[in-house]
């Protein structure tokens, strides 16, 4: 790789070639680049949690009712799809770029939003921002790759997701506060000034570097099949068992297009000189496992952090504004516990042992939800909370770590952009598996709760439209129940008490459900992580990572930065470096 002349390469004495570019930054610079990348992190990590607090007064102002899910799920879909893409494409031509154009990007698309007139003007602009924000995430956690070696960039893995845990708590606050007192539209107003300053901060300070590549080559093919696998699935994924039945014709045409087109994508990248998705990382044991405790890690946290304010508001029956701050203890949480466990790692280089309790605490956290029903108190829900944010806290900022350290440096962004790309699918599995459980399993739970002198009393056409647990989170849900049932001729208060209860008992009977699975899904990550070989962290970038057994290491360029092994050169006429290297 060479280090490009900018602002700061006159004043870097020249390194030996061995010499990885990143190492000839100064303390300095190496601090306020990282508070530049913090800064872009910040941005993506924020936007996640603030608009949503946001989006009732939104809808109140732009109307258009009907494309309220739009706004989320196209900021979802392009911010996911973006990820391997942008990934791939930093391995080729260097972060700098991709990075400064995401804070670009994100920060004219909130300014878009922001001036947004009707709601698919928003929901277009939300898909401009997602592209932005797929842009910081990649590049984010990918430059932290860059600034430290695997031994030392533990805590700062750590930090970034303790960021990540501050946004999910502070969003929801500013968001309210900056709608309540400002203007909704100030919600992504707020972005400019700090995108700005990490605009400022990387354009001075961080170092162009490209990888020593004569004539990189782009897989155009890969890229636009897996935005044509990739987009349906999510679609699939984000609707079924909401918008529409996952039994429906459009559910099925959306999967069954997504999976014929991962199959073409599979075929694809097999043939692409420089695949946007490296088939060969799967080659490797520690990356296989990483992502997939990724995927089941994300998929179960989305279990408890969207159903825990369910349960909160709606069986416990406290308000939504405490509903809301019941999060905020495990956010604490899991923010202490990735800082811990990032120092933790970077001092001992053990990370198995910290994945392993990581999720073993987290898998206590989730059984003990299970043990919850209509007599739990906030304060037990608050404790079970706690458990489940230390241990997810400790497994947060691993996996990432684990794979940048088992692949070779060239493959540092496309390797970091699948962690990415993993916890995005995760979450949406988790939304999707578990909100398709509570919706199928909460009518015959109110059902079963239901007296039997009530369910002869009223007709099945109106026990269905009584089965909505909408009444259980408005303060006027009691009252307006009476009222449907005074339509009925039913006037006995006794009787709006007991169907009341019923909707109670039945979401409790639901969400244990829900719990029961979550803790499944953490169990199977637990196990996964069984099978995750730990080999030591490199402390330099000129370290050839150790191969899992049965596994080719990747040989080392001239300059001393790893070469991916049995990658095809540009040069037809070239030497395969790996086909007769000796195993290190």
């Amino acid at each position: 790789m060479r280090l490009a002349s900018s602002g700061f390469a006159s004043r870097t004495e020249p390194a030996p070639a061995a010499c990885h570019p990143f190492d000839r930054l100064s303390r300095g610079q190496v601090v306020g680049t990282l508070i530049g990348v913090m800064l872009a992190l910040l941005l993506a990590a924020l936007d996640q949690t603030i608009v949503g607090t946001a989006m009732p007064r939104i809808v109140a102002e732009l109307q258009g009712l009907q494309h309220y899910a739009w706004v989320t799920t196209a900021y979802l879909l392009s911010s996911t799809v973006v990820v391997p893409i942008v990934g791939k494409l930093s391995d080729l031509y260097g972060r700098k770029r991709f990075l400064t154009s995401g804070v670009v990007l994100f920060v004219a698309a909130s300014a878009l939003c922001g001036a947004a007139q009707d709601m698919l003007q928003l929901a277009a602009f939300r898909g401009l921002q997602g592209i932005g924000a797929g842009f910081l995430m990649s590049m984010a956690f990918a430059s932290v790759g860059d600034l430290f070696p695997p031994a030392r960039r533990g805590r700062i893995q750590g930090v970034f997701a303790a960021l990540f845990g501050l946004a999910s708590v502070l969003g929801p606050l500013v968001g309210g506060y900056i709608t309540d007192h400002w203007s909704w539209r100030w919600v992504f107003y707020v972005n400019l000034p700090v995108g700005l300053l990490a605009l400022g901060a990387l354009l001075a300070l961080y170092p162009l570097v490209r990888p020593a590549q004569r004539r990189p080559v782009v897989d155009y093919a890969g890229a636009g099949v897996l935005v044509l696998a990739a987009v349906p699935l999510l679609l699939a994924l984000s609707w079924g068992g909401t918008e529409y039945p996952w039994d429906s014709v459009l559910i099925r045409a959306l999967l069954g297009f997504g999976l014929a087109m991962t199959g073409v994508l599979l075929w694809v990248e097999r043939r692409a000189p420089e695949p946007i998705i490296p088939l060969d990382l799967f080659q490797n044991a520690i990356v296989r496992v990483s992502v997939l405790a990724l995927v089941l890690m994300t998929s179960a946290m989305f279990g408890s952090v969207l159903f825990i304010p369910l349960f909160v508001q709606g069986v416990i029956g406290t308000s939504a504004t405490v509903s809301g701050t019941v999060l905020t203890p495990m956010m604490i949480a899991m923010t202490v516990s990735s800082i811990a466990s990032g120092q933790f790692i970077t001092r001992t280089g053990r990370y198995r042992v910290v994945a392993l309790g990581g999720l073993g605490i987290m898998a206590l956290g989730m059984l003990l939800l299970t043990t919850m029903g209509p007599e739990t108190t906030n304060l037990v829900a608050v404790r079970n909370m706690v458990v489940i944010g230390i241990g997810l806290g400790a497994c947060m900022p691993i996996f990432t770590l684990v794979v940048q350290n088992a692949v070779p440096y060239p493959q540092l962004g496309a390797a970091t952009a699948l962690t990415q790309f993993a916890r995005a699918i995760g979450g949406t599995l988790g939304v999707a598996g578990f909100g398709s459980l509570l919706a199928n399993r909460y009518p015959r739970a109110f059902y079963e709760a239901l007296p039997p002198t009530l369910q002869a009393a009223i007709s099945p056409a109106w026990l269905a439209q009584l089965e909505n647990p909408q009444a259980l989170f408005r303060p006027e849900g009691a009252e307006q129940l009476r009222q449907q049932l005074a339509q009925l001729g039913l006037v006995d208060p006794a009787l709006a008490s007991q169907v009341f209860e019923a909707l109670r008992l039945g979401l409790a009977a639901a969400l244990h459900d829900v719990f029961v699975l979550a803790t499944a899904v953490v169990f199977a990550a637990w196990l996964s992580v069984l099978f995750l070989r730990e080999i030591p962290l490199r402390s330099s970038y000129t370290t050839a990572p150790q191969p899992a057994r049965g596994e080719r290491t990747a040989p080392l360029a001239p300059d001393g930065i790893e070469q991916p092994a049995a990658r095809p050169q540009r040069d037809p006429a070239a030497a395969r470096p790996d086909r007769d290297a000796p195993r290190r």
